[in-house]
């Protein structure tokens, strides 16, 4: 079994920062693909960003400047440093992995957290 368990979402004012963290645990043999989704009530789940295993990096144009992700492959762990947040309403960011879970089997699957609130608002 893999899990991804997200933490760091909150209330922020706007224009302020917020740091969101996803770890994932289990049997992993690789990671492929690790992003974040996000879905504001009423909405559907939008790409915020998207990190490869070598590190190559693409953003909605929304975010482009502002939000930075990045990953640690030693922890299995993928990070959202989100700044100058706009008062955009409360939205549940989504933690997503491809992940391969063992050497003798190529398939990826696809997992995602449980989601964590971020709602930026003075």
């Amino acid at each position: 079994q893999v899990q991804l368990v997200e933490s760091g979402g909150g209330l922020v004012q706007p224009g302020g920062s917020l740091r969101l963290s996803c770890a994932a645990s289990g049997s992993i043999f690789s990671i492929n693909t690790m992003a974040w989704y996000r879905q504001a009530p009423g909405k559907q789940r939008e790409l915020v960003a998207g990190i490869s295993s070598d590190g190559i990096t693409n953003y909605v144009e929304s975010v482009k400047v502002r939000f930075t992700i990045s990953r640690d492959n030693a922890k299995n762990t993928v990070y959202l440093q989100m700044n100058v947040l706009k008062p955009e309403g409360p939205a549940v960011y989504y933690c997503y992995a491809k992940i391969r879970v063992a050497p003798c089997r190529l398939v990826e699957y696809h997992y995602w957290g449980q989601g964590t609130q971020v709602t930026v608002s003075s």
